[in-house]
């Protein structure tokens, strides 16, 4: 923990109220820059074993858990490229691939043209649900270990309230 943090827990401020005069600039942004930091050295390590061990993009690596984890193992393309934050161009690339690697397959929807479904194939069902347990064998590794279950979960609720209280309607500042 942070000298600055366990000061501030210490003195009774574990959870400091919006507009906390007691939270100066410099150190509010540099705990989000940890946060940032740490994200993105843990997920490099993360995507760095997949892709060694599946030969997967992080792109298709998300696409093929989204896509695990679905009812049937289909989702309609336009959805899973919303889901994954990929826009429509980028998706279909990605799903070439998968089509291409026989993970997937493109499936019309039988009441409405509009739609298309991406469905895993029994072997993109293997890969994806290999990848998934190697993920997760990963991320007991990198961030489990290091921060035991309490933080983890607590780490997941921060990750989830941020999430909620800053889409949708949230306003974008300018």
């Amino acid at each position: 923990m942070d000298a600055d943090v366990a000061a501030a827990a210490q003195a009774g401020r574990e959870k400091p109220e919006r507009g906390d005069p007691c939270i100066d600039d410099d150190e509010i942004v540099t705990w989000w820059g940890l946060v940032i930091e740490g994200y993105h050295v843990t997920q490099e390590r993360l995507m760095t074993e997949i892709a060694k061990r599946f030969d997967l993009a992080p792109a298709s690596f998300d696409i093929l858990v989204r896509l695990i984890r679905s009812p049937e193992h289909r989702l309609p393309m336009t959805r899973l490229a919303h889901e994954a934050a990929l826009s429509s161009g980028g998706f279909t690339k990605v799903a070439d691939r998968l089509t291409a690697a026989g993970l997937i397959e493109r499936q019309p929807c039988e009441t409405d043209r509009r739609i298309t479904y991406a469905v895993l194939t029994d072997h993109g069902r293997e890969t994806a649900q290999q990848a998934r347990q190697a993920c997760a064998e990963i991320l007991r590794e990198r961030v489990l270990a290091p921060l035991g279950t309490e933080m983890s979960a607590s780490l997941a609720e921060a990750m989830r309230t941020l999430r909620e209280s800053n889409s949708g309607d949230a306003e974008t500042p300018r």
